[in-house]
């Protein structure tokens, strides 16, 4: 079935600003709140939020078959879980309607009136359910470079990593949407030069530039997912900040490695960007030595060229952009990824998220996190109110950001923004 909802020379009745990162051909999915204090699946084109649940109560999706409530709940998973085909017949049909030439919502003001608002009208909810969270370890140059500050810099890369996407399970119940702030977490570390541990706020919290990708129910216990295949269980990206405490984390992680230096909160962006308006951005990844064994052997592209940027913002000052990279550094692809996850026979489920992994790449001002871009807290940022960061401090706001770019189409996620609060504290 052709993606028709990628045709470049489509136009929206609907105004998009220049550079938007959400023309007509992107559509992606997510959930909102109205002023009403009603939540619906919705997409988004422009500066608009389109109220799903209700076009289908209005029969702008007759012809495709749809469970009569599929749009009219405060998930997407049911939605994810109908499978490829139908996310791309919903996918083209939206185009169909939002285009310029298709009359019938755009001269009909009673019903446009019930479908759109605009998005600060809205607000964003966590698109899914995520029954299971996990987190990879996939970039070479991240690995690297932790693994030259914590170990022999001869001996960056553990033996494994070469072999293996390596991964570890992480915590849904903390993972919040853009705009939802974060407080400083509290747990136990080694101070230098100490042998008695102390429990105390993190003195080193730090942001991770990552992106995750949501799987639909892709297999029973027991069953492999073949490489071949796994591309077709990934219903779309977004952008994730997987909030990290280095100093919790230094004492912790030997010898099952990270646990509440990684679980006291992940944010998300709001908006899921399918894998078919990513389509056009794919590109090849870095060459594989040694090559994968049999299971993860995989040809032509499978990664995508989504140009990546963080900034600090200080309480009351402007935000300093403290790195640029792209995605298509990853050494790891998301098939290899979900290939791996599943070889053993462990079971996916509609609306588990998949972390990247901190994304870095070659040059100094592509680390993916204040660990790397400070080397460990010994070359400070400055930011543009001339303040310097070794660490994130309270009251700063990280904003990661994200788009592919061609000649013809623009796609993005938007961003996940994410102020950082002192330690929570009982009243």
């Amino acid at each position: 079935m052709p993606i028709t909802a990628n045709n470049t020379n489509r136009k929206s009745w609907l105004p998009v600003p220049d550079n938007s990162d959400f023309p007509i051909q992107n559509i992606p999915f997510g959930v909102f709140l109205t002023k009403e204090n009603i939540v619906t699946v919705g997409t988004r084109i422009g500066d608009f939020a389109i109220d799903l649940g209700a076009l289908q109560q209005l029969d702008y999706f007759e012809g495709i078959e749809l469970t009569d409530d599929m749009f009219m709940q405060d998930t997407l998973n049911d939605f994810i879980s109908d499978g490829k085909k139908t996310w791309r017949l919903v996918r083209n049909r939206i185009a169909e309607i939002f285009d310029e030439k298709t009359p019938k919502l755009r001269d009909n003001i009673n019903h446009r009136n019930i479908v759109i608002f605009n998005m600060k009208d809205v607000e964003m909810q966590l698109p899914v359910l995520i029954g299971d969270y996990t987190d990879f370890y996939s970039s070479r140059e991240h690995a690297t470079n932790v693994g030259k500050m914590f170990r022999d810099p001869e001996n960056a890369l553990l033996p494994n990593w070469l072999h293996i996407p390596v991964g570890y399970h992480g915590r849904s119940s903390t993972i919040v949407p853009t705009e939802i702030p974060v407080n400083r977490p509290m747990g136990q570390t080694l101070p230098n030069g100490e042998t008695t541990p102390v429990f105390g706020p993190s003195r080193s919290v730090d942001f991770e530039l990552e992106t995750a990708f949501i799987t639909t129910d892709a297999n029973i216990m027991g069953e492999n997912i073949p490489i071949s295949e796994a591309e077709d269980y990934i219903f779309g990206m977004v952008l994730l900040n997987d909030w990290s405490a280095r100093d919790i984390q230094k004492w912790e992680y030997v010898p099952l490695g990270p646990f509440l230096s990684k679980n006291f909160a992940t944010s998300i962006s709001p908006w899921i960007v399918t894998m078919d308006a990513l389509e056009p951005f794919r590109t090849k990844g870095p060459k594989q030595v040694p090559t994968p064994l049999p299971y993860l052997q995989q040809k032509g592209k499978h990664s995508f060229d989504i140009n990546l940027e963080v900034a600090i913002q200080p309480e009351n000052g402007e935000p300093t952009i403290v790195s640029n990279t792209n995605f298509k550094y990853m050494y790891w692809t998301m098939c290899q990824q979900l290939a791996h996850h599943t070889s053993n026979g462990c079971r996916v489920n509609s609306g588990d998220m998949m972390g990247s992994g901190t994304i870095s790449g070659p040059t100094p001002d592509s680390f993916g996190s204040m660990l790397e871009l400070t080397w460990g807290g010994k070359n400070p940022i400055q930011l543009k109110d001339g303040t310097e960061r070794k660490f994130i401090n309270d009251f700063d706001t990280v904003i990661i950001k994200g788009h592919c770019q061609n000649g013809h189409v623009r796609i993005g996620f938007g961003e996940v923004s994410s102020k950082l609060l002192p330690p929570f504290t009982r009243k």
